[in-house]
């Protein structure tokens, strides 16, 4: 390796430690000197003589170049590069553009295809093709009586993969036909609750029976469209880095659906929301929140549908729900408990409704059931998760290979010999 002055380089340009530059490509301070000696990296030889030192912006081109992952400033968490969703100062984006504002001027499928895209198409409808749904069906239909909707799904997304023979093509454009079936596949193989309608409408007016035994009207089912528009993505939330994995992996759509929705299924995740109904749902009964609340708060239970580690004020999901849920005459009841909630808590602690209320109120207003908001959170998110498939597949293949901390016994040890 020969240290040089960097050529046409700012004098003021920022400057990196060997080690910093290893853990700005995520490799270990001899890769970093593999690096200069085949003339990907620069070097300049620090003052006094003792180590190098690199040049800030040509070590993160570099990094983009190989792939490889980016610290997190604060430290502890994989951090990826992705086009797809900003989070900052309590407002989110989809490929740049405000998502609630897209949540209240479009349906659920033209975002998404904005997600998948970057390009808007007015009008679009997604289509199960009738093998595929039908298959979907008699496999959701051998399931027990008491399976929830994400067994549900989980099962109809393994019967939907077993009809596509080309689901290994990965191709952008075989990804995307596969997402688009796959979809409308999972909300026609739930049950039925209630009057449908033929097919061919808006993916919202088609879930809507799966949700509830209530006839839809027009406010209630914009409400259900703006939140499954407003679900499809959210950053590297845990069901989304599970599907990112599978990616890596080169796992195909089906299989990357069903990493988010193994994920998705825990109470700290997708449940959440249905802790929030059983609450709200409690002090519709009762009459008042107070007593809810103070239940919580007296046996050690954090208040469900409050707080998130993204947002300093309210959830902006929330925020939008609750304006339209404002012209919901069957939701004035329950938008009325919720903000009690939010004003009952906020004595103890500062926290703000999250989504989880949002989609609380919804699902108590209109008949739902608690697992409602599970369901449409699942159905929503499967757009999201093909979004970072995508994304995924153009990096390189099992990227993603974080290290164990060993902590067991040191070896060798003797050969174990049952008793």
């Amino acid at each position: 390796m020969t240290d040089q002055p960097e050529p046409g380089g700012r004098p003021d340009a920022p400057r990196l430690t060997t080690r910093e530059a290893a853990e700005l490509l995520g490799v270990k301070p001899e890769t970093v000197y593999a690096y200069v000696s085949r003339g990907q990296l620069g070097s300049v030889r620090a003052a006094g003589g003792r180590g190098s030192t690199f040049d800030a912006d040509e070590v993160r081109a570099l990094a983009r170049r190989s792939g490889r992952r980016e610290p997190s400033p604060a430290g502890g968490d994989l951090v990826f590069r992705t086009g797809i969703t900003l989070i900052e100062q309590d407002r989110y984006y989809f490929r740049g553009v405000d998502a609630t504002e897209l949540a209240r001027n479009h349906s659920y499928e033209e975002v998404a295809e904005w997600l998948w895209t970057g390009e808007l198409r007015p009008g679009v409808r997604f289509t199960a093709p009738s093998e595929t749904l039908a298959a979907a069906r008699r496999t959701v239909g051998a399931l027990p009586a008491h399976s929830g909707s994400t067994d549900r799904l989980r099962v109809a997304v393994t019967a939907a993969a077993a009809t596509d023979p080309l689901r290994f093509d990965l191709s952008p454009g075989a990804v995307l036909s596969s997402a688009r079936s796959l979809i409308p596949t999972l909300v026609g193989a739930l049950p039925v609750l209630g009057p449908t309608e033929a097919d061919g409408g808006s993916l919202a007016r088609g879930l809507w029976p799966r949700l509830t035994a209530r006839p839809a009207d027009a406010p209630a089912l914009a409400v259900l469209d703006a939140a499954l528009a407003l679900l499809i993505d959210h950053d590297l939330a845990a069901s989304t880095l599970a599907a990112r994995v599978a990616a890596s992996a080169r796992a195909h759509p089906y299989a990357v659906v069903s990493a988010g929705l193994g994920v998705l299924e825990g109470p700290l995740h997708g449940a959440a929301s249905g802790l929030a109904h059983r609450m709200l749902q409690e002090a519709v009964d009762r009459g008042s929140a107070v007593p809810v609340v103070a239940d919580h708060l007296r046996t050690g239970r954090p208040v469900p549908g409050l707080g998130h580690r993204l947002y300093r004020g309210e959830d902006p999901r929330a925020r939008t729900l609750f304006a339209l849920l404002e012209d919901v005459p069957q939701a004035a009841g329950a938008l009325a408990a919720a903000r009690e909630v939010v004003a009952t808590t906020a004595r103890h602690a500062p926290l703000h409704a999250n989504i989880d209320l949002a989609l609380a109120v919804l699902s108590v207003s209109c008949g739902m059931a608690a697992e409602a908001g599970e369901t449409v959170f699942a159905v929503s998110r499967t757009a999201g998760w093909i979004a970072h498939a995508l994304e995924e597949y153009g990096e390189r293949p099992l990227r993603i290979r974080p290290s164990g901390h060993y902590t067991g016994p040191r070896p060798p040890r003797p050969l174990p010999h049952a008793p």
